[in-house]
This record gives structure tokens, sequence and C-alpha cells, in this order.
């Protein structure tokens, strides 16, 4: 029983980290592309162009958020290291201070005091034991997966090319760049008030305008792309 328990617990850890990764990567990978495929629209008839400069930035925006995550999970690792190294060195060379520690934990927890030392004394029994409570629940940190940086970034980078294919595939199919924003802007919108009404949903937040704020977002930057192509064109 205990076992299941523990298993269903990091498989519950493993998908929050996961809905985080496709948040952070698909919220940017379909309001960027918009906007630039909606400012190339303003300044240029044929799609062809636009279409390379969409895929050049999709791909080149994947990589650099794909980076970005797998550098703040290293960041994370690093920080805890730093942090058990810390917390290791203070156990052997300030003892009565982090057991004092250690039963401060237990009285905020409201146990009685004969409580509080007979818990106190099992927790320093074992040296690394002890470290790894002091990390929880004294710096609240838990151990971060050693593969979380990777997957981090390929769980960005994905959900980035993803989302940037969305409003850019109207123009593998139409010529004229006029047209293929006016289907990019409703299949777009569409998709980005889906994808911020379920964040939203996942997040406690009233999911109706959660979406359609994202929704707005996305349509201002692109909105805003488009029209200073425009005005830069004399159009």
């Amino acid at each position: 029983m205990q076992d299941t328990h523990l298993h269903h617990h990091e498989e519950h850890l493993q998908s929050s980290d996961l809905l985080t990764d496709i948040v952070i990567g698909m919220s940017d990978g379909l309001t960027v592309p918009f906007a630039l495929a909606a400012g190339l629209s303003g300044a240029v008839d044929s799609t062809s162009v636009i279409v390379i400069a969409g895929v050049a930035e999709i791909a080149a925006g994947s990589i650099a958020m794909g980076l970005g995550g797998y550098l703040a999970g290293k960041t994370e690792q690093d920080h805890y290291k730093s942090e058990l190294k810390k917390e290791y060195w203070e156990v052997d060379h300030k003892r009565e201070v982090e057991i004092e520690e250690v039963r401060k934990v237990f009285e905020e927890w409201g146990l009685s005091r004969e409580v509080q030392e007979k818990a106190t004394s099992e927790i320093i029994k074992d040296k690394d034991k002890w470290v790894d409570f002091m990390m929880k629940h004294e710096l609240g940190l838990e151990k971060p997966d050693p593969k979380r940086a990777g997957r981090s970034a390929f769980n960005i980078g994905v959900s980035y090319v993803i989302g940037g294919l969305v409003p850019l595939s109207p123009y593998f199919f139409v010529s004229d760049s006029i047209n293929a924003l006016k289907i990019s802007v409703l299949i777009t919108l569409i998709c980005l008030y889906i994808f911020g009404f379920f964040k939203s949903k996942m997040t406690g937040v009233n999911p109706f305008w959660g979406g359609l704020r994202v929704m707005l977002i996305g349509a201002a930057a692109a909105g805003a792309a488009f029209g200073i192509a425009r005005l830069i064109e004399g159009k």
C-alpha cells in the first residue's frame, strides 16, 4: 500500500511538471509566430516569405525556450546541491543549533514537548535522514529529478513547435498573405481561447475570462505587429 501511494505521488508530480512545460511552450508558441506572421502579412503579399520566416522563428524559438527550460532545471539542481552541502556542514559543525531547529519544526506542528524530544532524538540518529528532514521542512526544498532539465527542454521545445505551427499553417496552403492571415486569425484566436480556458481551469481562475484574456493578448500582439508593418510600408 505504501509503495503504491509513493508511486502515485511521483506520477502526480511528473504530470504537474509536464503541464507546466506545455503551458510555457504553448503560450509563447501560439503568440509569437502569430504576431510575426501577422506583421509580415502587412508588409508582403507572397506567403512564401512568411512561411520561411515563420519556420525559422519556430525553430529558433523552440531552441531558445527549450534551452531556457533546461537552464532553469539545472539551476534548481545546482541550488539544491549547494543547500544540501551546506546543511551537511551545519549538522557536522553546528550540531546543537541544528538539533534545536528540528525541535522548532515539531513545535510548529503543535506536538507536545515530550513528543518533540522523542521525535528529535529519532531524526538525528541517521545523519542522511536528518539532513533530508531539514531540507524539506526547514528550507522547503524537495530533491529535484535529475532528468527534469532534459525533459523540460524537450517538453517546452515541442510544445512551442506545435503551438507555432497553428498560426503558420494557413500560409502553407493559401498564396495570398491577407487571405491566409484571415484564416490564421480565426484558427489561432480559437486555439488561444481554448488554451487559456483549460489553463485557467487548472489554476482555479474563471475559465471563461481566462480564455478571453489569453485570446485578447494574442490578438493585441498580432494586431500591433500588423499595424506597425502597414505603417512602415505606408499602406
